[in-house]
């Protein structure tokens, strides 16, 4: 792999924010600079927004939710559809903005932009329904309960998957009557901030509102009285640290935080096949995905053919320019990112795992860390209990399902799982035992649209997708009503 510097890369300068329905300059002084994860060129100076600029956001989507909230349904669903339009026939330029801010593979940038666009069409549809239900009282009165916005909700967005995150939560929010106030990532700025404008400009004014920023933006909006709800999707310590202080104000949360999934193969599964999908939960987005593959338990049966077919798999997957067509793994976002996962497999390597493909940065510019496979993990190392989120698969052998059941199952987060087997009987078993948010069952990846599910424990809480996060964007009202007594009773 050979990266050198690129004459075509440009430092621009994010100084703006979206409140009121128009861009306004921002009026901060302190600056961020973000370095292009393939060449380490710094390529933007990003200008957080100040607490009064965030108030000054809150404040727009405060005045403008009452009209948005009495907005026929089927009015706010037309607008969304308008900016599902927007975003898919920008998908192009979005994708290429996100693969240079993150280093994501840019045919895959592309399409995570398309599938934001058909999350808005999907909140569009399904927003548009049953609003509460009628309570079988007594035929004098009515008792109805009522689905009502919260209000002015705060919506906070990870950088490796911008788009389908921040589509997913705006719309849901914005369809069932709420205003949104949307902080992107500052490690992916600039396609955030693209994505969010796109939206917001197919909205009346103050129905959407925009802030760039870092984690003190981040944290102003949470902390701000009229912000009734916050939907995040990021980091464990940053759910902890919004639930912490939304919390303190009585606000409500929905969090997706971080996970460290596990994979078990059974005894009887292809090791070829098993391979592929063990490399494909492991280093698609370089291993970047909430829901990555990052705990491998192999029965021991197929432990060493499984593992055969890994390494030759890693041999031939191309690290490089993540906007080559040809390349398989593109780079980590970012110099703090890579030295995690240096850490997490020198840990291991110094505490007895033997490394089979991978294990060391790749030399020259750029945070290019290889496919790595790593043999003989045990259970208290640091890539088998905190989240790496890079290229490794972390291996532990084990006797028998069962063993590798209870392994799978143990830890502080609770995302997803993954069991490949052929025996129904462990496939049911696995769907039980596993206390996750999502259990795949022969596929890695993958699922019915509208499923949703609620993280466990570190992994977050609170329902992220379909109907059920609709629900989620609302709150219950009982209304009982009944006529006057006749004149003069």
């Amino acid at each position: 792999m050979t990266i050198t510097s690129r004459p075509d890369i440009e430092v621009h300068r994010l100084a703006q924010h979206y409140v009121g329905g128009r861009a306004v300059p921002g009026e901060g002084s302190r600056v961020l600079e973000r370095r292009s994860p393939v060449t380490g060129e710094s390529t933007l100076v990003l200008v957080p927004a100040t607490p009064g600029e965030v108030a000054r956001a809150v404040a727009a989507a405060d005045e403008a939710r009452v009209a948005w909230r009495r907005t026929p349904a089927a009015t706010r669903a037309t607008a969304l559809r308008a900016a599902a339009a927007a975003v898919r026939a920008q998908a192009d330029e979005l994708g290429a903005a996100l693969c240079r801010s993150t280093g994501r593979l840019l045919s895959q940038s592309v399409e995570s932009a398309r599938v934001a666009a058909d999350l808005l069409d999907e909140a569009a549809a399904a927003g548009t329904g049953a609003a509460g239900r009628v309570l079988g009282g007594p035929l004098s009165v009515l008792d109805v309960v009522r689905r009502e916005p919260h209000g002015v909700v705060g919506v906070i967005t990870p950088w490796n998957d911008p788009f389908p995150a921040a589509a997913g939560l705006i719309g849901a929010a914005l369809v069932t009557g709420n205003t949104v106030v949307h902080k992107p990532s500052e490690r992916s700025a600039a396609p955030g901030w693209h994505l969010a404008r796109l939206i917001a400009e197919q909205l009346p004014a103050g129905v959407l509102d925009v802030v760039n920023g870092d984690g003190a933006t981040g944290e102003a909006l949470v902390a701000d009285q009229r912000v009734a709800l916050v939907a995040q999707v990021g980091s464990t310590a940053t759910g902890r640290r919004i639930a912490a202080v939304a919390g303190a104000r009585g606000a409500r949360v929905l969090r997706e935080n971080g996970g460290k999934d596990p994979l078990l193969v059974d005894d009887g599964v292809d090791p070829t096949w098993a391979a592929q999908q063990i490399a494909t939960g492991a280093f698609t987005n370089t291993g970047q995905l909430c829901t990555s593959v990052e705990r491998v338990y192999l029965h021991e049966r197929v432990a060493d053919a499984v593992l055969t077919e890994l390494v030759d798999l890693c041999a031939r997957l191309r690290v490089g320019d993540p906007a080559d067509s040809s390349t398989d793994l593109g780079p980590l976002v970012d110099d703090e990112q890579l030295a995690v996962v240096e850490r997490h497999v020198d840990d291991a390597v110094r505490s007895g795992a033997r490394v089979l493909a991978g294990g060391a940065r790749l030399e020259g510019p750029g945070a290019f860390y290889p496919p790595t496979v790593l043999d003989g993990c045990t259970a208290t190392m640091e890539v088998m209990t905190e989240e790496t989120f890079g290229p490794v698969a972390a291996v532990t052998r084990v006797p028998d399902f069962a063993a590798g059941l209870q392994l799978a199952a143990s830890g502080r987060y609770g995302l997803a799982a993954t069991v490949l087997t052929p025996h129904l009987d462990h496939a049911l078993r696995a769907a039980d035992d596993l206390d996750v948010g999502t259990v795949k069952v022969n596929a890695v990846f993958g699922g019915a649209p509208g499923g949703s599910a609620d993280p466990r424990r570190d992994s977050g809480a609170g329902a992220g997708y379909g109907p059920d996060l609709l629900e989620a964007m609302t709150v219950l009202k009982a209304v009982h009503i009944e006529a006057l007594p006749p004149s003069g009773s």
